[in-house]
């Protein structure tokens, strides 16, 4: 075995306009020795690859296989309409998929949204791929509806968008094949939820954090002098009810301490002092 096969790595697949970056870098801050190798696929493809051990883990959308898949939601995309500039539709912040209701929607085969009727007429036919489907809108033969991301992806200077209401809407996931939660599966999911390096929920980092004790508060070390450790206050009140002498005080305090109402007699008077 070669050096190279040795070291361990974390591959993670993410779909066309998934952003990994963000927790790309905390990997590498947390896991230096670890590399973190990315792997492009498409939408319909990224499944098979976690299926075939291609990725230990995936950016993906949903829905997923739950029978094979585990998955944990991250976000969810605004969907939008992408249109030509000269488009009347521009003139507007956003739509409604009614006002679509007269156009061609083009239906990519590739299509990451769960449609349960599609807006607008149907083409004669479906584009093969996302990408395909916005040439054709560049063409000006329909319109496309997609998450923002891609819009965003397959940016043109003769095509915009506009945020689309009555639509579903995509939600990206990290999903790996449940059978196969690898440590560093695990330490990718606590990155992707939030959990700090020293987290105890983590793997990394497993013992349990110890929370240093509160602001003036002493366990209890036998040290005198705390107020809540049976220091001088403690002490004299104590004394004052049981007789006890008292620690530091006047002489009028220790006529209290040991006066009649402890039971200990009356004090007795001191010599009178003699005047110069």
């Amino acid at each position: 075995m070669t050096g190279s096969e040795a070291t361990p790595s974390f591959r993670l697949a993410y779909v066309p306009g998934a952003t990994p970056a963000k927790w790309v870098r905390i990997w590498n801050e947390r896991l230096p020795d670890i590399p973190l190798n990315l792997v492009a696929v498409p939408a319909a493809e990224a499944f098979d690859l976690l299926r075939d051990g291609g990725a230990d883990a995936g950016l993906v959308r949903l829905p997923v296989d739950r029978d094979y898949f585990s998955a944990i939601p991250l976000y969810t995309e605004t969907s939008v309409v992408v249109i030509p500039k000269d488009h009347l539709a521009a003139a507007f912040d956003e739509v409604a998929a009614d006002d679509i209701a007269d156009e061609i929607v083009l239906h990519p085969l590739d299509d990451t949204l769960d449609w349960e009727k599609p807006p607008g007429q149907p083409a004669f036919e479906r584009p093969a791929t996302t990408a395909d489907a916005i040439e054709l809108v560049a063409a000006g033969i329909g319109l496309l509806v997609v998450p923002q991301s891609l819009a965003r992806l397959h940016h043109r200077k003769d095509l915009t968008y506009r945020t689309i209401n009555g639509v579903p809407q995509s939600q990206v996931a990290l999903a790996w094949p449940e059978e196969r939660t690898t440590d560093l599966v695990d330490d990718f999911i606590g990155i992707v939820r939030g959990r700090t390096v020293n987290s105890t929920r983590g793997r990394r980092g497993g013992q349990e954090e110890t929370k240093p004790p509160k602001k003036g508060t002493q366990a209890s070390s036998g040290k005198p002098g705390g107020a809540k450790s049976g220091g001088t206050k403690a002490g004299t009140r104590s004394g004052a009810k049981s007789g006890g002498k008292p620690v530091g005080k006047s002489s009028r305090t220790g006529a209290k301490a040991g006066g009649s109402r402890s039971g200990g007699g009356p004090a007795k008077k001191g010599k009178p002092r003699r005047r110069s």
